[in-house]
């Protein structure tokens, strides 16, 4: 979703301007589901950093910090009133409970991964938290990979921006991550979405034979 007043010169502006706040706020917000493009508030951090304008280690744990939080609202909401927002939305969508339950059977065998690599997926960075909470994944387990999934994610953004700024532009680098996190999430639904299809047509078809 791209407005005006989220372009990247006003991330920039904003950034110089409150500095540490801006990049934490600003992620916060991403993961609480405000569409703010917080790779490119990470992105704007490392590059600054790079630049001598700000502490590369203080970045990444703004950054850390405001997603970790950020995640961590996200599960209880999941784990609040997830279950029945969700339930609606398969009735409007003609999903059977049945269906919704085995979706929700098998995110619970993978919640650590997609808490974890998550954060490395447009859109699932911020529907990840709210899932686990959902399938009410143990809140210690879950802040176990909510921690090291966003210190992973902030120390490769500000990192990758932090030594490519010096030799790319920062509108190329945003331009290049940008594109690549919609390729993974696009590769990562097939991945997910073909198996399934798969399994639908073979329970399909037996039960036609029988």
């Amino acid at each position: 979703m791209s407005l005006d007043f989220i372009s990247l010169e006003n991330i920039q502006e904003v950034a110089h301007q409150y500095g540490y706040w801006a990049i934490f706020v600003g992620i916060l917000l991403e993961n609480l589901g405000v569409p703010l493009p917080g790779e490119t508030v990470t992105l704007v951090g490392g590059f600054l950093a790079g630049n001598n304008e700000l502490n590369y280690w203080l970045v990444v744990g703004d950054a850390a910090a405001g997603a970790a939080i950020g995640g961590t609202c996200g599960y209880w909401i999941g784990r609040i009133g997830g279950w029945a927002l969700l339930m609606r939305l398969a009735k409007l969508l003609r999903i059977s409970e049945v269906k919704v339950l085995g979706i929700k059977d098998k995110f619970s065998e993978n919640a650590a991964k997609a808490v974890f690599f998550g954060r490395f997926f447009a859109l699932l960075r911020i529907f990840a938290a709210p899932l686990a909470g959902i399938a009410e994944m143990p809140f210690a387990k879950f802040m176990l990979y909510n921690f090291l999934g966003a210190g992973a994610w902030a120390g490769a953004m500000v990192s990758l921006a932090f030594f490519a700024g010096k030799v790319v532009s920062l509108e190329q680098m945003v331009q290049w991550v940008g594109q690549f996190a919609i390729l993974a999430l696009l590769i990562l639904v097939a991945v997910i979405a073909i198996p399934l299809w798969l399994e639908s047509r073979q329970v399909e078809e037996i039960t036609t034979e029988e």
